[in-house]
């Protein structure tokens, strides 16, 4: 991790040093980008501004928010597979056959700690508390939470099975010495949500959906919440969202253009908050809409049965298109329909409809009233059957119902791990991978070998079975 944290902090104080330099006759005097230290170079509210924007393009890397970990969440559950006739990625994953030195687990660790690191600069800035200073802050201590959320649930075991087994090292300052060991899972949620909190303390100002505010914290922290099984916590942070934050539902009517627009919103529907791409920022050939869209790679296909699953007058059904592929019959995900230009679709990470599921789930098992009530305000802006059912029957409705919801954006693998579920995959899949146990080792991403070459610390602290 020195390696790590030493590129990116040359990465972000290079930033705002671009807008330190002077005609006077003593330039040569100044310090070096590589001298900077985060407490010059971030002391006024432009330079903390300049750097925010660092802490959100790192989310975009191909192998965090861009591409890899969105693809993923999706593929070591059931919902994706890959075509027969594809460019080769993410193969290893769809046959669970990655190791310690796959590229893409790299490429995760990697971008995470290096984002991570551009939002501990922000949060440790000398800059002078103002509105629009700690407005920057609460958005960079939610960054950082998203992606110590993201690392936690991939490469450590789910709090809901073992809160004091190992987690993920915690970075919170600069230390170019620094070989951190992990950390609990238990004392990385801690972080996690006390960053959340800070947070929905610290800002005051809704922009649009590619920007953090208060209630988009609001809403990861319910998100959070129901990964650690604490279902009172979640229910109340997500109420806070749908009763307080102003934002609305998208409905049925509305549904497919809300999919086709790219724009960042300012109107409150739906997105809470989406990691952006556009016409300048972007990751060209290789960002989210192109691994699925036949004008790009194609490579990912929907799974049989989750196509199935959704009635005839559903709308999202709307959004996966039968057609054929290689010679063989397919279902092609259109959910990310712009893939370049100035339109290209972003990727959604906290969505309102998401949080309505939430607080239908974490009102079970003691009040099934509500359960149904928040469940169905989502069936019922979909065109989808009302959900009737109780009991255990129930909880599992409102499982499926996530799945429908939420394919293709991430979230089925990992909430198969906070369920302590086993993934039961359909014949779209290899026949050596068609069901992967909850208890097998494979369900943990390995600690990337680099990062055991690099760090003696952690060096014996790798995942079992790896």
């Amino acid at each position: 991790m020195k390696q790590i944290l030493k590129y990116s902090f040359l990465f972000s104080t290079s930033i705002v040093a671009l807008g330190l330099s002077s005609c006077k006759k003593d330039y040569l005097e100044q310090l070096s980008p590589t001298s900077i230290s985060p407490a010059t170079a971030l002391a006024g509210e432009t330079d903390v501004a300049a750097a925010l924007l660092g802490a959100y393009a790192g989310l975009r890397n191909v192998d965090l928010e861009g591409r890899t970990v969105p693809v993923i969440g999706d593929l070591m559950a059931d919902n994706t597979y890959v075509s027969g006739k594809n460019s080769g990625r993410y193969t290893s994953y769809a046959n669970y056959l990655f190791t310690v030195a796959d590229g893409n687990v790299a490429g995760f660790w990697n971008s995470a700690y290096n984002t991570i690191l551009r939002c501990n600069q922000i949060i440790n800035a000398s800059a002078p508390a103002s509105i629009n200073v700690n407005q920057y802050k609460g958005e960079a201590y939610a960054i950082r939470a998203l992606c110590y959320f993201t690392l936690v649930r991939y490469f450590a075991k789910p709090y809901t099975q073992d809160p004091t087994s190992l987690g993920v090292p915690i970075v919170t300052k600069f230390d170019i010495s620094l070989f951190p060991a992990r950390n609990k899972v238990s004392e990385v949620y801690t972080l996690i949500n006390a960053d959340l909190t800070q947070s929905f303390t610290l800002m005051t100002t809704f922009k649009n959906s590619t920007q953090f505010s208060k209630y988009a914290a609001r809403g990861l922290q319910a998100k959070v919440y129901l990964t650690m099984g604490d279902y009172v916590n979640a229910k109340t942070a997500a109420l806070d969202v749908i009763n307080n934050s102003g934002f609305t539902v998208v409905t049925a009517a509305n549904h497919a253009s809300y999919w086709l627009g790219a724009l960042p919103r300012t109107d409150k529907v739906e997105t809470l908050f989406e990691v952006s791409s556009d016409i300048l920022n972007n990751n060209g050939f290789d960002g989210l809409a192109n691994i699925y869209s036949q004008s790009g790679y194609g490579d990912m296909l929907v799974a049989n049965d989750l196509y199935a699953s959704f009635a005839t007058g559903d709308v999202r059904k709307s959004l996966y298109v039968p057609g054929t592929r290689g010679g063989a019959a397919a279902i092609f995900v259109t959910k990310y329909p712009n893939t370049n230009g100035t339109d290209i679709s972003d990727t959604k990470v906290v969505r309102l409809s998401d949080i309505y599921l939430i607080a239908a789930e974490a009102s079970l098992p003691a009040n099934e009233a509500d359960a149904l009530l928040y469940a169905n305000y989502i069936t019922s802006r979909r065109n989808a059957g009302p959900i009737g059912s109780t009991g255990a029957a129930l909880f599992e409705d409102i499982i499926t119902e996530r799945r429908k919801e939420l394919a293709f954006e991430g979230d089925r693998y990992l909430d198969l791990n906070r369920l302590k579920r086993d993934v039961v995959r359909s014949t779209n899949f290899p026949s050596t991978a068609r069901t992967i146990l909850f208890t097998d080792y494979r369900r943990v991403l390995p600690i990337p070998q680099s990062e055991l070459d690099a760090n003696s610390n952690i060096r014996s602290q790798q995942n079992p079975g790896w």
